[in-house]
């Protein structure tokens, strides 16, 4: 089973006509229920409230079959995200936010742990989230996306040095040219994956929106260019993102939950795998934009991964 840990929320989106609507979301939700719609067992550590929200989100994770873990559940009202969406339907986010997960330290661990977002900065939750990414990085695949969100993070500092500590035992890091640009002004975005993967990831990918992905790796550097679709909005898209890399690398056996090192299929992968495995993200994300809200792709939806894995089974 794959492990999820980080926020649920429910996104309150304003639209530039001022209409607004209610949708279940936070970055680690997101992920965990785009691996479940592709048929991947999924469990999410989170926080959520006994109220309303919760409530609506607790029935859509379930719809698209994530496992909440014991102690997702507590007193404290379910966080929310307000989307504020241009006329291009970029957003911008507003966030009153609890995150103070209980549990963390009790968790079993499948193949792949994924976090990042809010839960790996905000406190108190994000030193138990710490603590869990180093009991992980033992014996699985720990993937992260930073997803930084400055509104709620006015010390950089301190943001810089818990993403340095939680890079070191990933083997897996997403990032957007956003959040590059706020953590590491005027430097580019491959100089940065390259200090990562000193630091100890295996594979960075930084998403640029219209402009494609690009990977960075120890066998080199691969762009893919985006996958085109018309925009509804772009909330969901980066996890979409995520969770499509996490399908390739599971679905094509990569990563197995019997691998002596968790890493070791990450840092054998070739250029070609790379490519076909980032292509195979960004149609997950353009799925995403063409609808309303975090609404990542179906099995069905999304098309078979077709590269030098195709032998290994894949469909």
């Amino acid at each position: 089973m794959i492990l999820v840990v980080g926020e649920s929320l429910v996104d309150i989106v304003v639209r530039s006509d001022g209409r607004r609507s209610e949708h279940p979301g936070g970055s680690p939700a997101n992920v965990a229920v785009g691996l479940g719609r592709l048929g991947h067992p999924v469990m999410l550590a989170t926080c959520l409230g006994d109220d309303e929200r919760g409530h609506v989100v607790r029935e859509a994770l379930e719809r698209s079959g994530v496992e909440l873990a014991p102690g997702s559940v507590g007193r404290a009202p379910t966080s929310t995200a307000t989307a504020w969406l241009d006329a291009r339907g970029a957003a911008r986010y507003d966030f009153d936010i609890t995150w103070d997960p209980d549990g963390l330290d009790s968790l079993s661990f499948g193949p792949i742990v994924h976090t990042g977002s809010i839960a790996s900065y905000l406190g108190p939750g994000a030193d138990a989230v710490e603590e869990l990414v180093k009991r992980a990085s033992a014996t699985s695949l720990v993937t992260f996306d930073p997803n930084v969100r400055p509104r709620l993070l006015d010390d950089r500092e301190a943001v810089l040095s818990r993403l340095t500590r939680l890079v070191a035992y990933c083997g897996v890091v997403k990032v957007s040219d956003e959040d590059l640009d706020w953590l590491y002004p005027g430097i580019a975005p491959n100089v940065v994956a390259r200090k990562w993967l000193a630091l100890g990831a295996e594979l960075v990918v930084i998403t640029a929106g219209a402009r494609g992905s690009f990977a960075v790796h120890p066998a080199g550097e691969v762009h893919v260019a985006s996958a085109t679709t018309p925009v509804i909005d772009t909330v969901g898209a980066g996890d979409a993102c995520m969770s499509g890399l996490i399908d390739a690398m599971t679905t094509t056996g990569v990563v197995t939950s019997d691998a002596g090192d968790p890493a070791a299929g990450v840092r054998g992968l070739s250029l070609s795998d790379l490519r076909s495995f980032m292509h195979h993200a960004n149609v997950s994300a353009a799925i995403t934009v063409g609808r309303a809200g975090a609404e990542p792709p179906t099995r069905d939806e999304l098309p078979p991964i077709t590269d030098s894995h195709t032998r290994r089974g894949v469909r």
